[in-house]
C-alpha cells in the first residue's frame, strides 16, 4: 500500500468504536497526532491502544504552527490530522493546513469514516440524492434568517450544524421562513440517546420545548417545492 507524508483521519461522531481499523492502522503508522483538542484524542487513542504523541492544531494556533509542520514533513516526517468528531475539514481548521500542504507540494490523503452530516442525512428521510451542506448556522439573528431564508429556495436538500441551546430560537425562524417544510433534527448520533425527530418546524420546536435539547445537533431541511405530505 502507498504511504503518504500526511493522513486526514477521520474519528467517530460519538461511539468510539467506529473507528475503522485502516485508520487505526495509519495513527499507529504516523510520528505525530494532530489535533483540536489533544485530551480528546489521547482518549481515542488509548481506547485503541494507540500510543503515538500528540499535539494541538487549531484555529488559534494554526498561523504559527503550520510552518513549522509543513517543514517537519518536507524532512521525512509522517503527520495525521484528526478532527475533535468526524470528518477532518468540515467545520474545523484542518483546511487551513490542506491548503498550505498543497501549496509546498506534500503528498497527503484522507482515511474516511464518520460524518455527522451524511449520518443525518441518510437518518432524516429527505431526498439525499442532491443536497448542500451549510456548517454551523450564524449567531446573529438577521444572518441566520438571511441563511434559512437562501435554503428556503435551495431545490435540493440542506444540512446544518446548530448547538443545542439555539435550537430553539433557530426553529422559530425556520417556521417563521420554511413554513411546513419538512425538518428532521439528528442530536446524539451514534450514541446511546440517539435520536431523529421529523416533522415541520412549528412540530419540532413544540417537541423540544416540552422535553428539551441536549447533545451536538444535526439539521436537515427539505429542498424548495418540497411539503410534508408525502415527503418525510
Amino acid at each position: 500500500m502507498k504511504t503518504y507524508s500526511f493522513y486526514l483521519v477521520a474519528t467517530p461522531i460519538g461511539n468510539l468504536d467506529d473507528l475503522s481499523a485502516r485508520a487505526v492502522e495509519t495513527l499507529r503508522f504516523v510520528d505525530l497526532v494532530l489535533a483540536e483538542d489533544t485530551r480528546m484524542a489521547r482518549r481515542l487513542l488509548s481506547r485503541h491502544g494507540v500510543g503515538t504523541p500528540t499535539s494541538a492544531y487549531h484555529d488559534h494556533n494554526k498561523e504559527r504552527v503550520t510552518p513549522g509542520i509543513v517543514a517537519r514533513l518536507a524532512a521525512g516526517e509522517r503527520m495525521a490530522l484528526v478532527s475533535d468528531a468526524g470528518t477532518p475539514t468540515v467545520s474545523d481548521p484542518g483546511f487551513y493546513l490542506v491548503r498550505a500542504l498543497i501549496e509546498a507540494g506534500i503528498d497527503f490523503t484522507a482515511i474516511p469514516g464518520a460524518s455527522a452530516a451524511l449520518d443525518a442525512l441518510v437518518l432524516s428521510g429527505l431526498p439525499p440524492d442532491r443536497f448542500t451542506f451549510r456548517g454551523y448556522l450564524p449567531r446573529k439573528s438577521g444572518r441566520l434568517e438571511q441563511t434559512i431564508a437562501e435554503a428556503r429556495d435551495d431545490p435540493g436538500t440542506t444540512i446544518f450544524f446548530e448547538s443545542p441551546h439555539r435550537l430553539l430560537a433557530t426553529l422559530e425562524v425556520m417556521d417563521r421562513v420554511l413554513g411546513d417544510r419538512p425538518v428532521a433534527v439528528a442530536r446524539e448520533l451514534t450514541k446511546l440517546h440517539e435520536e431523529v425527530a421529523r416533522g415541520t418546524a412549528a412540530e419540532l420546536l413544540a417537541r423540544f420545548r416540552l422535553s428539551g435539547v441536549r447533545g451536538e445537533i444535526t439539521l436537515v431541511v427539505a429542498g424548495a417545492g418540497r411539503r410534508r405530505r408525502g415527503t418525510a
